[in-house]
């Protein structure tokens, strides 16, 4: 397969619909896995209806034919791991919308650990992230219901809800003795996948929130932009990543082919012939090589690991932060009977060299603690030629600006240290080109 395919792949968080966000893997959509039908198992499902006889006529409630099917469907997926799920008619619409950017709800990427819901990431510039959510956090109650014992999508109906109502989170995160309890008003939630602004003369800054379809599009349009506020060209850029946990497997693709030249971006390996994938980067990069920077930390899943794979194989790009997340899974939806699906995990994929990522994460080439930096007051301050009485001015506007660029340096190591020091990396790369041009 090509990387222009017309089938939906998606590759992010747990599905959790209208007010979440959807699928933590690669998702493909297409009608059928185009294998003959296995041979059954008759010894296990004699067992299988020997226990729903006893359900219907034991039980101490009658209990509807249908609950109970789906309730066996839905057991039989969750033992394989995960992410495969059995998405009934409204999960499988919200799946189909969510692509779009647009959505109502909280703005957590959530999955399952040991029984209850773990965030993934919170989503920029939403309820979630605004109320202090953070990635890694473990939801166990949900206002006053116990998550423990509670499938997924049963959680997902609980933090559903209309826009301006009240949810209380009770969640336990690492570092913080007792548990802590957040309220988050739902909202619906419009994510703007890239927002981009110029750090410093000549560097540019880009986030991406999440890969949605037209991602790279957007991102194509802001490079432009920083490289015409650039002057033409740009020294340097910080790639963000932090926090991405997915999207469009076609928009990672997309991504990375605006720093690529040639060869492989991501490929995908399975049992069945449409599981095996291939994505190139066609001839082309949009920063004739200027150096990147690109940030992860453990909320970074699926579509931000084959993005920051890539660029670090093909040595394009230095990766700092924290290892990712570790979420190389591939998962099919399979459209059933009745506008429900199922999602099945199908593959895993590889960046370039070869590497799956599953459970390990994209290791950076310089890892940096999540820190924060206060500036330091002394008492006695060292004095300098230009604290004496009568100096010489220098005068010249590079002295100017070098000061000017100092005090929003510090400033930025103050607010966001890693990135900080991206600039800094970004600064150094430069400087070293340019020695060697000379």
């Amino acid at each position: 397969m090509t990387s222009r395919q017309s089938i939906i792949i998606l590759i992010f968080g747990v599905a959790v619909g209208v007010m979440l966000s959807l699928g933590h893997g690669v998702l493909a959509e297409r009608g059928g896995t185009g294998q003959g039908a296995p041979s059954l198992p008759l010894d296990e499902l004699r067992t299988f209806t020997e226990v729903f006889g006893k359900i219907k006529s034991d039980y101490v409630k009658e209990v509807d034919d249908k609950r109970l099917l789906e309730g066996a469907i839905r057991g039989m997926l969750a033992d394989l791991d995960p992410h495969s799920a059995y998405m009934d008619a409204d999960s499988f619409k919200e799946l189909q919308v969510g692509t779009t950017g647009q959505f109502g709800g909280l703005g957590i990427e959530v999955g399952m650990e040991d029984g209850f819901v773990k965030v993934i990431a919170p989503i920029d510039d939403t309820p979630a992230q605004k109320a202090g959510i953070q990635a890694g956090d473990l939801i166990i109650r949900l206002d006053s219901a116990p998550v423990k014992g509670m499938t997924l999508g049963e959680a997902v109906k609980i933090m559903r809800g209309k826009p301006g109502t009240d949810i209380e989170l009770t969640i336990v995160r690492e570092g913080e003795e007792k548990p802590l309890t957040i309220t988050i008003t739902r909202a619906i939630i419009k994510v703007k996948s890239v927002k981009s602004r110029m750090l410093e003369d000549g560097y540019g800054y880009v986030r991406i929130t999440q890969f949605q379809s037209r991602s790279g599009r957007d991102l194509e349009r802001a490079l432009k932009e920083l490289i015409e506020q650039g002057g033409g060209s740009l020294k340097g850029l910080v790639l963000d990543l932090r926090n991405n946990p997915g999207g469009v497997l076609n928009a990672a693709v997309d991504v990375s082919d605006l720093f690529l030249d040639q060869g492989l971006v991501v490929y995908t390996e399975g049992r069945i012939k449409n599981s095996k994938m291939r994505f190139k980067a066609s001839p082309g990069d949009l920063l004739n090589g200027a150096p990147i920077a690109v940030l992860i930390n453990g909320g970074s899943a699926s579509a931000s690991e084959i993005v920051a794979g890539a660029l670090q194989d093909h040595k394009r790009a230095v990766i700092l932060g924290q290892p990712s997340f570790g979420k190389g899974s591939v998962q099919t939806v399979l459209p059933m009977q009745g506008g429900t699906a199922l999602k099945l995990t199908t593959a895993l994929y590889y960046t370039p060299s070869g590497r799956s990522i599953q459970a390990e994460g994209i290791v950076p080439d310089i890892e940096l603690e999540s820190v924060k930096l206060a500036r330091m007051e002394r008492s006695l301050k060292m004095l300098k030629e230009a604290d004496l009485a009568g100096h010489l001015e220098n005068g010249t506007k590079r002295d100017r600006d070098a000061k000017d660029r100092s005090k929003d340096e510090k400033s930025l190591a103050e607010t966001d240290y890693p990135l900080f020091e991206a600039l800094n990396l970004l600064k150094g790369l430069h400087i070293l080109g340019e020695r060697a041009d000379q």
